[in-house]
């Protein structure tokens, strides 16, 4: 392991755990070797190698997009155990070069290290809950170790489903679910007979269990309609409207249910279904006029007095530390978030490049403090070291200040809007989904 890539570990693991608090696991190996290739959905850009390779055990090397190698970047790069991979529009020769790739492959696998290859290629702009068709690079890749190293040492392949509420939304969830491995070595006889017929069935076979991992819905048309349910009933992977009854695996499996029940739907046939997926996006166009978020016509609809005590107890409760985590941490994370979004025109990239930069801006704001409390305040190291790593809570307790303060302030406004339209028709959309909609929970 490499000492860049040790430290990235570390010290993301703290930051992605403030940015997720809510994880769950499934089928995770447990054993940082073993010479295996996981294949994994590719639902937000940078977020995606983050979350797998510094949440779980095995140790990984990436297979990245070439084109964000270059002569400043790729000793970096190389540090975190990323290496390029070509596409046609990377220019010539990108047979070639991948077959170098390959080669470096193929060696890491034999020392058994294991790799992580993301089967789709690349990130719709948008998230969406779906698997887009997976490329034959992981399976040819397995092979093409396995006949360097004349088929002599186990080579495995396995499924990762990356599972998001919602990427970008700090304080959401992440679900990652694995499949259980293939052993390469047991298709060597059909693979020397037909070998691209073996690396097609391989892959279908891989794609199947990657779909088995997620939330797939088929057809991207229905994507909203998918998550609109979510958001009324309350019960699947949406990040700001779900009942906290059911777990998060509870959650995931209603999510994927409901997936795959739509997958087996004709919505030009069934009427019913069809009029309810237009009485649904007109709801949601019709709050979305009026500003207004589903999780508040829900408080509204559910909350006869219309309590904002939770909020005013959280802003007392969280007031003091907030304030310590505002003074060392707001500046860089403003900074942080600022250069993110004027620099990075897609939106994919922002959650986990926030996490990254929040992450060094306030390590860098900050170690200067500890000297200077040490030399002007009190002599004791640990004493100033703990009191450095605290910094993250009392910046998530201010984070989690500005939350409740605007709740407060968004429910109150709404408190007094007349929304008694508005929830006419979230009444007749609950109970048309409660009579058409099957319940998974």
């Amino acid at each position: 392991m490499r000492i860049l890539y040790f430290l990235l570990k570390t010290t993301l693991s703290y930051s992605l755990r403030v940015f997720y608090p809510r994880m769950k696991f499934i089928n995770s190996p447990k054993q940082p070797l073993g010479r295996t290739i996981y294949v994994s959905n590719h639902a937000a850009s940078f977020m995606d190698p983050l979350v797998i390779a510094v949440l779980r055990m095995p140790i990984v090397f990436f297979m990245t997009r070439s084109d964000i190698f270059n002569k400043i970047t790729q000793p970096f790069l190389w540090a975190c155990h990323m290496l390029p991979i070509y596409r046609q529009l990377d220019g010539d020769d990108t047979k070639g070069k991948n077959e170098a790739v390959f080669d470096k492959c193929a060696k890491i696998l034999s020392f058994g290290r294991n790799l992580l290859i993301f089967g789709e290629g690349f990130t719709d702009d948008t998230f969406i809950r779906r698997l887009k068709p997976v490329k034959k690079g992981a399976v040819r890749i397995g092979f093409t170790t396995l006949e360097k190293l004349n088929w002599k040492k186990d080579i495995y392949i396995a499924a990762v489903g990356v599972n998001y509420s919602d990427p970008n939304q700090m304080r959401s969830d992440v679900l990652i679910s694995y499949s259980d491995k293939i052993r390469l070595n047991d298709y060597r006889e059909a693979f020397e007979e037909n070998p691209n017929k073996v690396i097609n069935e391989l892959t279908k076979k891989i794609e199947h269990l990657m779909q088995l991992q997620l939330t797939h819905i088929k057809d991207k048309e229905h994507a909203p309609f998918h998550e609109q349910i979510m958001m009324i009933n309350r019960k699947g992977m949406n990040a700001l409207n779900f009942d906290k009854k059911y777990s998060l695996k509870q959650r995931w499996e209603y999510s994927r249910k409901l997936a795959n029940w739509f997958n087996e739907q004709n919505f030009e046939e069934n009427k019913e279904l069809a009029a309810l997926e237009e009485e649904s996006r007109n709801y949601f166009s019709l709050i979305k006029r009026f500003k207004i978020q589903e999780q508040y016509m829900f408080w509204k609809a559910n909350d006869r007095n219309l309590s904002r005590s939770k909020e005013v107890m959280m802003m007392i409760l969280l007031f003091p530390f907030a304030i310590i985590g505002a003074i060392h941490c707001a500046p860089a994370y403003i900074l942080a978030k600022r250069f993110v979004q004027k620099t990075m025109k897609r939106k994919v990239f922002w959650g986990s490049m926030k996490v990254i930069l929040g992450q060094l801006f306030i390590a860098i704001a900050n170690i200067p403090l500890i000297f200077i409390f040490y030399y002007f305040i009190f002599p004791s190291w640990w004493l100033w070291i703990g009191y450095f790593f605290s910094i993250g809570l009392t910046g998530l307790a201010a984070y989690m200040w500005m939350v409740n303060f605007k709740r407060f302030k968004t429910k109150g406004v709404i408190a007094k809007t007349d929304t008694a339209k508005l929830l006419e028709k979230r009444m007749a959309l609950e109970a048309k989904i409660k009579t058409l909609i099957p319940d998974f929970l």
